[in-house]
């Protein structure tokens, strides 16, 4: 597989199945040989589904929420965003995500900004 920007959906599904493979051989271990290319893999894969993928009709604890599962985080580990009792509201729907707290939650997931909102 070359390794380049993804340009379309035949690519974008080359790309998942090749990072499915590596995470299965153990590239995930930033020690093993692989790390680096399931690293720019990803990157990619990131920036197609950035740019085409549309996220369904979600509120952003739920973003929040389902982001947080696909990096195995839990409440306590997003001290960019406030404390564990911050992010508990933030996710409960009792607070409301500030400019601030969304770009550094952008920045850390490499999202687009108006995935919050």
């Amino acid at each position: 597989m070359p390794l380049h920007p993804i340009a379309d959906d035949v690519q974008y599904e080359a790309a998942t199945a090749a990072m499915n493979g590596l995470i299965d051989a153990g590239a995930g271990d930033e020690a093993h040989a692989l790390a680096p290319l399931l690293g720019l893999l990803s990157e990619f894969i990131a920036d197609y589904e950035v740019t085409t993928v549309t996220p369904p009709d979600a509120s952003p604890a739920e973003v929040l929420r389902l982001l947080m599962e696909q990096h195995g985080l839990k409440q306590g580990d997003l001290p960019e965003i406030g404390s564990q009792g911050v992010v508990s509201e933030l996710l409960s729907g009792k607070r409301d995500l500030n400019r601030n707290q969304i770009a550094r939650l952008s920045e850390r997931f490499g999202v687009n900004p108006g995935t919050f909102f």
